[in-house]
């Protein structure tokens, strides 16, 4: 799966947002969505329902057997650098966790 990251800062101290992928399934903060339906050549869009926010930018689509999304990526901008790269990252993942696409400030290491 290929997936494009727009990095949001969020709240100081906001929860961040957390990936994980499992083939065509990807998994947004505990929340599944199966991607299997997305037809060869195709797209699927995302709707949400209820008033539901959701965190994708754009459709999904697949080429070549491979899905390609980009979704909205939040940060806790206590924790980042404050000049973020402006151009999009996008990662390519097959299953386990997103990498953090944030650049992240030093740790401060105490005496």
């Amino acid at each position: 799966m290929n997936i494009t990251i727009i990095p949001q800062a969020a709240t100081p101290g906001a929860t961040e947002t957390a990936v994980s992928v499992a083939g065509d399934i990807l998994t947004i903060d505990g929340v599944a969505y199966d991607l299997t339906a997305t037809p060869e050549g195709g797209r699927v869009s995302f709707e949400p329902e209820g008033g539901e926010t959701l965190p994708f930018v754009g459709d999904a689509t697949r080429q070549n057997g491979e899905v390609s999304l980009s979704i909205l990526f939040k940060f806790d901008p206590s924790t980042a650098e404050p000049n973020q790269p402006k151009e999009l990252v996008t990662l390519s993942l097959t299953s386990g966790p997103l990498p953090d696409p944030i650049t992240r400030l030093p740790l401060e290491i105490q005496p």
